[in-house]
């Protein structure tokens, strides 16, 4: 199969490459955030941001409001590009999405990523302080969303535009708020949680829970920024990247 395709509109065919970077962005967020990054990643790695329904290219489609229908849609959708060693790395709901996609490629197909990147997230097996954001009125999303500041301005400034992505903003929460972590065996593959300095949501220790659940490598990296460091930290966040996958191929 090739790409680019609909999961990955933006990614660019690199035959050469060694390992393929599966990119899974934030609740409302879309593929083309992580486009900027190939040219900062070393030839060697293919990247390929993950477009999900109802988001970007997407955005007709309706979007999934469930874990379990998300990660096995995904599955199916990524599995003909597994046959090369492959990353995941998700930013804040994606995170979260990128774990549950790695323990279900393992149970259904047998095959696990040699990197996880767990991004603004808390580990999964700690208690969501406020799961109910998907039941918000659209006035507090919206304030929720002016909190987190990684909404792009435009969309919130434009009434016909918010219309057209709240509700699919809604299902990506209740993806989250509707999660039930359910204990199964660490993961054998390496895990790095990533954090902003200064994120009010997500702090270090949220960070470190994440040890538990890999039988394999584990760190914790830290990046000047909030919640949405992964743009403001953009050039330290690939270095450390690179770093860390340059030396599995």
């Amino acid at each position: 199969m090739s790409i680019p395709n609909e999961w990955m509109p933006h990614a660019i065919p690199n035959p050469r490459a060694r390992l393929r970077l599966f990119c899974l962005p934030h609740a409302g967020g879309a593929s083309s955030l992580y486009r900027p990054w190939a040219d900062q990643l070393p030839s060697s790695i293919e990247l390929c941001p993950i477009e999900l329904p109802g988001h970007g290219t997407r955005i007709h489609e309706q979007a999934l409001s469930r874990m379990k229908r998300l990660t096995q849609s995904l599955a199916e959708g990524l599995y003909p590009y597994l046959d090369k060693p492959f990353a995941v790395l998700g930013h804040s709901m994606g995170a979260l999405v990128s774990f549950e996609l790695a323990r279900l490629l393992r149970r259904t197909y047998n095959v696990s990523p040699v990197y996880l990147f767990v991004s603004a997230h808390r580990a999964p097996h700690l208690p969501d302080p406020d799961p109910t954001t998907y039941m918000l009125s659209d006035e507090e999303l919206i304030r929720k969303l002016q909190t987190l500041a990684g909404t792009p301005p435009e969309i919130l400034e434009q009434p016909d535009l918010l219309r057209m992505v709240l509700p699919n903003l809604r299902a990506d929460f209740a993806v989250c708020d509707t999660y039930h972590y359910r204990a199964e065996e660490p993961l054998d593959c390496a895990i790095a949680a990533l954090g902003g300095e200064d994120d009010a949501e997500i702090r270090r220790e949220h960070l470190e829970a994440w040890q538990t659940q890999t039988s394999g490598a584990f760190q914790v990296d830290m990046f000047p920024g909030g919640h949405f460091f992964i743009n403001s930290a953009r050039q330290e966040v690939l270095q450390r990247l690179s770093e860390q996958l340059q030396p599995l191929f």
